[in-house]
């Protein structure tokens, strides 16, 4: 047994746990060079840590490993004796000091905490991106000039925090003099909610941000409703934009789709460069895949890219996850990751298409996704409401059955194929430029393969 397994096993619970739940109880575990293949031996900080996670996470913890094809008798966690506390560093105590201040702690954690992994070197560019790493460029080169603010917006797992890292600590490297913050939308509020509560306000609390050069704020829908803390950072962006002060924001969605967030600081997001990153194609996810792979220190076979990347097709946090699961499985035991492995290990899973998705299913699912009749669907009607769906229903016969487009037509009456291949191209494009539609195929996509 290595540390790979464990550091697998903790990756795939960071991203099921809170922050604060992750840092509290997982953050300093190890797994014990004891351990066998019976016995799993989980050192861990103290005895609170090891109460949570008996009780808590073990089953979680359990079922991580069974899918990593590890299937250990029993599991001990045992209380790591390296430091012998005093009394007032009493591990007990301190966690239950932690327990009531974990917020704070890790709201500083959240904040000039750059990755050393995201880099612009290793950000894999596609079409799904590019443009996003070219005003990423701009911006290292020329702070505050241009594109500013910058608006990353897109789902989860789509690149959007190691991008504005990769930017914060490109412009550290390059221009040491400057002064970039990075923080957590999440670590912001609570930061300003610790300032409301001090009783000794010596200052203002935007006169704390007004000496940054870059400032870096990630994930800025969960400000929206909160109108307090919206009104402190309204003050701060509007001093920081003023004195030609670089801007850089992250989002799940753009600006004007963030319900409850006050007019005027939305019309400020929308200010400058505006960009969406939306889900790598096929030839960007083998891209990532080998690029992952390398700088892990292993070279796989393109059939082997190619079975992941045609089998994961949501987000590059789920891509990375099965590629860790495949590489991790052949390091523990000491073999070379191929096709047929991944497939053993990975499988046919839920991204994958399945056999039985019939064109019949694909516009079924279109139609109830719009609200609209599937017999308009396959109608003459030339209403928008129509035509859209109409149109992505011909997109995802292509796309994920590859139906010839002769087909495609007499599936939605049509006379002509030429119809298929113009509706096509046109939802090929629109999903580039219009948000909306994006947004649609995606949902819908997920629904076929559910």
């Amino acid at each position: 047994m290595n540390q790979v397994l464990w550091q697998t096993v903790l990756g795939e619970i960071e991203v099921s746990v809170s922050k604060a739940a992750f840092a509290a109880w997982f953050k300093e575990t190890e797994l014990n060079n004891d351990s066998t293949d019976e016995e799993l031996i989980i050192g861990v900080k103290n005895i609170f840590t090891k109460q949570q996670l008996e009780t808590k996470f073990d089953g979680q913890i359990r079922q991580i490993l069974a899918k990593n094809s590890v299937h250990p008798r029993s599991i001990v966690y045992k209380i790591n004796s390296d430091k012998k506390p005093s009394r007032s560093h009493d591990p007990v105590v301190n966690d239950f000091r932690s327990a009531k201040s974990i917020t704070t702690n890790t709201q500083e954690q959240a904040e000039n905490k750059f990755n050393p992994k995201y880099t612009l070197d290793s950000f894999v560019v596609g079409s799904n991106n590019d443009l996003a790493y070219t005003v990423a460029q701009a911006i290292v080169e020329k702070p505050g000039e241009r594109y500013n603010p910058m608006f990353v917006y897109g789902s989860v797992g789509l690149g959007k925090t190691h991008l504005i890292q990769a930017i914060g600590s490109e412009l550290q490297k390059q221009k040491p003099e400057l002064n970039v913050h990075y923080t957590t939308t999440e670590a912001f509020i609570g930061k300003f909610m610790s300032y409301l509560r001090s009783k000794n306000k010596r200052d203002n609390f935007s006169d704390r941000y007004k000496n940054i050069d870059v400032l870096i704020m990630d994930d800025i829908q969960f400000i929206a409703g909160k109108e307090t803390t919206e009104e402190a950072f309204f003050h701060i962006f509007n001093y920081l934009h003023q004195n030609n002060k670089q801007i850089l924001i992250s989002s799940d969605k753009p600006p004007k789709r963030i319900s409850s967030l006050t007019d005027r600081l939305r019309s400020r997001l929308e200010w400058g460069m505006a960009i969406d990153i939306h889900m790598p194609d096929f030839e960007t996810r083998c891209a990532i895949l080998q690029s992952k792979a390398l700088q892990a220190g292993f070279e796989l076979e393109p059939d082997t890219i190619e079975f992941i990347a045609s089998n994961i097709k949501t987000n590059v946090r789920e891509l990375e996850g099965a590629l860790n699961q495949l590489l991790a499985f052949c390091e523990m035991r000491g073999i070379s990751p191929d096709k047929q492995i991944a497939e053993g290990i990975i499988g046919n899973v839920s991204r994958a298409r399945p056999k039985h998705l019939t064109p019949k299913q694909i516009v079924s699912k279109v139609a109830y996704h719009f609200n609209v009749d599937v017999n308009d669907i396959l109608s003459p009607k030339r209403d928008r409401n129509i035509m859209i769906p109409r149109q992505i229903a011909m997109y995802l016969m292509r796309s994920e059955l590859h139906t010839s487009f002769p087909s495609i037509a007499r599936e939605l009456g049509r006379k002509d194929h030429t119809t298929a291949i113009h509706s096509v191209e046109k939802i090929t494009k629109a999903i580039k430029l219009d948000y909306t539609i994006r947004e649609n195929v995606a949902d819908i996509r997920e629904k076929l393969y559910v």
